[in-house]
């Protein structure tokens, strides 16, 4: 009779530890789609900086000599 209820016990916690592996399988594959999702976002962003930036220093590049000049003229 204890051989039995220690069958069942080890029985009953298999099952548990079973559950518990899948749950964690399925969070694991959420998670790695979250990273992904956060990577694409990344990339995503970091080029978009990088546009920006080209932007700006085209922009700057644009500016006339003397308006630089003045400006820092004005604010010495």
């Amino acid at each position: 009779m204890a051989n039995s209820s220690q069958i069942d016990q080890i029985s009953e916690r298999v099952e548990r530890l079973l559950l518990r592996y899948q749950e964690l399988q399925r969070t694991n594959v959420l998670l790695g789609a979250q990273v992904d999702a956060l990577t694409q976002e990344r990339d995503s962003l970091k080029s978009r900086l990088g546009a920006a930036r080209a932007r700006v220093d085209a922009l700057l590049e644009r500016l006339p000599e003397t308006s630089i000049g003045t400006k820092q003229q004005s604010t010495a």
